[in-house]
């Protein structure tokens, strides 16, 4: 079976779990208050384990040479989104433009890429792309957090920056180093906690979209340069860039994957906190979300023409 095609099937299956939270929401199964304690329950356990989880291997060079490659090439990803973002969303005459420029630039790697990555490769899929992770931590609380509202403080940044999933890599990067296992009863237990990422992820998502007017949302027409560059132009230009060097395919389909994912939800949650236009980032989100369904594989298959 293809890449693309592995890709594809685990969409479809994160697909109709959106649809499932889309109903629970219009059914009133979930509301928005549940949302939240849902979205927190991920962030900040289920995600974190499942994480620390993927660490839990036997070391080798590979691996490690695998693992600093992701790193290198998660910085080169956010360095050329932010360029691009710059160049291809004015600020000119446009109010909405960090927001543009926020979910151009900045993906729902943890949501949607842990999931779609975990589905593929495994374990070893996750542990390439808490690289990513941990660059794109860095990033949106530094580079995203001063763009959506001026200039911050270190020790705000560094306070927001201390958070479950970065604990999770430190942590489980420093057991993978020094080839610390934990007990097998400890390990099962925590895998089954982080089997719930996937189902809660995609539950959350539906239940995000089910608040928006969808039908209102495609007359916008700057959401779909915004989606353009977050969903096609930058995946594609870095899978041509970064396919011209000899890296591992788990590692650059965890390193392309990640960059392919739509718009992160945490441009709502800055929106919401610095007063700036929340409804519109939330319209983003849900349509990055819908079109990534179609685009994600494309670009997956991409990927298999030019590996």
């Amino acid at each position: 079976m293809s890449l693309a095609t592995t890709v594809l099937n685990q969409i479809l299956i994160m697909f109709l779990i959106i649809v499932i939270g889309y109903l629970c929401y219009k059914c009133r199964i979930i509301d928005q208050e549940m949302n939240k304690k849902l979205s927190d329950l991920l962030l900040l356990l289920v995600a974190p384990l499942l994480i620390f989880n993927s660490y839990q291997r036997e070391f080798s060079n590979e691996l490690m040479s695998g693992l600093l490659i992701s790193f290198g090439l998660a910085v080169l990803t956010h360095v050329f989104g932010i360029l691009a973002a710059y160049i291809f969303l004015r600020k000119k005459n446009n109010p909405d433009a960090p927001i543009e420029r926020f979910s151009a630039i900045y993906s729902n790697c943890g949501f949607i890429g842990i999931p779609i990555i975990n589905g593929i490769y495994g374990s070893e899929g996750v542990f390439y792309i808490t690289a990513y992770i941990t660059v794109f931590n860095l990033f949106i609380w530094t580079h995203g957090l001063i763009m959506m509202n001026g200039a911050q403080n270190r020790k705000t940044m560094i306070k927001t920056l201390i958070s479950p999933t970065l604990i999770s890599i430190i942590l489980g990067f420093i057991f993978f180093l020094a080839q610390i296992s934990i007990p097998a009863i400890l390990y099962d237990s925590l895998e089954y906690v982080a089997a719930m990422n996937t189902p809660l992820a995609m539950l959350i998502a539906g239940v995000t979209i089910a608040q928006t007017d969808i039908l209102k949302i495609f007359v916008k027409r700057r959401i779909y340069l915004v989606m353009f560059l977050k969903l096609i132009f930058i995946p594609a230009v870095l899978l041509v860039l970064y396919s011209r060097f000899p890296i591992q395919v788990p590692v650059l389909a965890a390193a392309i994957l990640a960059a392919a994912c739509p718009t992160g939800a945490t441009g709502t949650l800055f929106a919401i906190r610095y007063n700036k236009n929340a409804l519109y980032s939330s319209e983003i989100f849900a349509m990055t979300t819908l079109a990534s369904l179609i685009t994600i594989p494309l670009i997956m298959a991409f990927m298999d023409i030019l590996k």
